[in-house]
């Protein structure tokens, strides 16, 4: 028997203003902020649930979220989760969590530092330990495979890279990368502007359910459908040109129901852009990525959540009706997570 989901919005967002060194705060000091904004946005100063999405390869410590909960205050004790993912699946367990029907409101943050280290060698670490990361490749050598499966021209990553950055600038939060376009190759066919920047930053999410979400936000960006997929970890069994974990995801979660204002897509390499809107099939007028996207910041471990409250603040500020809000997680858009978010 088929169950109508509980109606739940995304209320409230907050993220820092992201650096591309390490500024010698620490991971609670990253967070408070941000969480202390979406408090005194929606009047709240304790909430039904908490998630959080970090990575401990990114911290260089087991069990690092359970000091980052200095920055949420876990006195009087708290109901509380981690993922060791993006932010984004820590949403997707709080809007399970808002389903079950005995709390109203969630607090979902999330975090990374990908200063402190050497990130394509951290990534590697996600590799299936078997097959794949005893070949040496890491994260951005299978990204260029991908790249070179697609066969996208120089010209249109170019243009890519390009329109990132100057809606990037236009972003007080991103960084601000130069208009001209660095030479040579990080790993061909990708150029260094084709690779989301290393980036350090925090955001924060509130979910309220029903009328609570009413009575906390004058336009509540209301979840109209979720849902994640993911592929085979085994590179060889995939077809790279194409995502189609990401293309049932979005089917899932209703995205071909209506018109989209906008997208913001977790795309880390500029090639996997064309790859997602076709796979979304996302209609042509659909604005991508406004904020940027991570072409112009990507704390990772928060990138993904960003593109969620990227596209629930359109809908805050009265600029769209509706919107899609897309993570990615594994080698080459291995998991995908796509969000409907309607006025």
């Amino acid at each position: 028997m088929s169950r109508v989901a509980r109606e739940v919005a995304i209320v409230a967002f907050a993220q820092t203003r992201h650096t591309a060194h390490d500024t010698g705060l620490s991971e609670p000091e990253l967070i408070l902020p941000v969480i202390e904004e979406v408090k005194a946005l929606t009047g709240q100063k304790r909430f039904g649930f908490t998630c959080s999405g970090s990575c401990d390869y990114l911290a260089g410590a087991p069990f690092s979220f359970v000091s980052a909960l200095d920055a949420v205050g876990a006195w009087p004790p708290i109901s509380e989760s981690h993922v060791e993912m993006d932010g984004a699946w820590a949403l997707y367990e709080a809007w399970v969590r808002l389903q079950h029907g005995d709390v109203d409101t969630a607090l979902v943050y999330g975090f990374g530092k990908s200063s402190q280290g050497d990130l394509r060698a951290i990534m590697t670490l996600q590799l299936d330990p078997y097959y794949l990361a005893p070949l040496g490749l890491d994260q951005l050598s299978y990204a260029a495979l991908q790249a070179s499966a697609l066969g996208a021209g120089r010209a249109e990553l170019d243009a890519i890279a390009r329109r990132s950055r100057a809606d990037g600038r236009r972003n007080p939060y991103a960084l601000d990368l130069p208009e001209e376009l660095p030479d040579g190759y990080a790993v061909e066919p990708l150029k260094a502007s084709d690779v989301a920047p290393i980036t350090d930053g925090a955001a924060a999410v509130v979910l309220a359910a029903g009328d609570r979400a009413r009575e906390l936000c004058a336009t509540p960006a209301w979840i109209t459908g979720i849902a994640h997929r993911i592929e085979p970890h085994y590179l060889g069994l995939r077809d790279l040109s194409r995502s189609p974990s990401a293309a049932d995801a979005g089917r899932a979660a209703g995205v071909g129901k209506g018109p989209v204002d906008v997208a913001e897509l977790h795309a880390q390499f500029a090639h996997e852009e064309p790859i997602l809107r076709r796979a979304l099939d996302l209609p042509d007028d659909t604005v991508i990525n406004p904020s940027g996207g991570p072409l112009a910041a990507n704390p990772v471990m928060a990138a993904g959540l960003i593109r969620l409250g990227e596209a629930a603040r359109r809908i805050h500020d009265g600029s769209a009706r509706r919107t899609v809000g897309h993570a990615a997680s594994g080698p080459c858009l291995q998991h995908n997570l796509v969000t409907v978010l309607e006025a």
